[in-house]
């Protein structure tokens, strides 16, 4: 009887301090809108015979304290030399959707991977005194860009922060914007910020979980 008695006043003296703890964040498992964000990114790459540049809006949400992922949209200019015969040039206007996702290991480094779709408008110029004429064709392609980069300004319960990454096109199809005239993927750099939304004054360290 009298381990009843203990095992009950345990119980409810459990179940009172459980009650009476309002220090620990509560967990939840549906939407918040604080975790969503938006912002973009700018690109640059470059090697000796090709040079890219673009923009990339993006619109996401953060899964996980380790994890965001989310839409973009992008729109790149390439231009490339040699690309078939010593002398030309190619230059290519890239835009289309895609999907990307980061995982943080460290608050400060991450890994990530995008897929793209992009629709091609290209223009050849052939080398000078070779006869041949300019011409104009309408391309599309796949392209999964693989890379890390670094975050600044991240912490818990934050998703807004600056990023800068390098990537690589994974996947190096012919028409790809990230190959040069060899199909050699080159590095692709962006830098970028992540805009937080409806986050107020709260302590945001304390909104996620791992």
């Amino acid at each position: 009887m009298k381990g009843t008695l203990l095992a009950l006043c345990v119980l409810v003296a459990l179940h009172a301090g459980a009650q009476s703890d309002t220090s620990q964040p509560v967990k939840k498992s549906h939407f918040q809108k604080d975790r969503l964000f938006t912002g973009g990114s700018a690109t640059a790459g470059f090697s000796s015979y090709s040079t890219g540049l673009g923009i990339s809006p993006q619109f996401g949400y953060s899964l996980t304290s380790w994890m965001d992922a989310g839409i973009t949209f992008n729109l790149n200019y390439t231009s490339q030399r040699d690309y078939y015969d010593i002398g030309d040039k190619i230059h290519q206007t890239v835009y289309g959707p895609g999907a990307f996702v980061r995982m943080f290991p460290v608050n400060f480094l991450f890994a990530t991977a995008q897929y793209e779709y992009n629709f091609i408008h290209e223009k050849y110029d052939p080398p000078a005194g070779s006869g041949l004429a300019n011409t104009v064709q309408n391309t599309s392609t796949g392209s999964l860009l693989l890379g890390l980069g670094y975050a600044g300004g991240r912490y818990p319960g934050s998703n807004t922060y600056y990023f800068l990454s390098v990537s690589w096109d994974v996947l190096g199809h012919a028409n790809s914007p990230y190959v040069d005239g060899y199909d050699h993927p080159f590095p692709i750099i962006r830098a970028g910020y992540n805009i937080g939304l409806f986050q107020g004054g709260y302590d945001r360290r304390a909104r996620y979980e791992r």
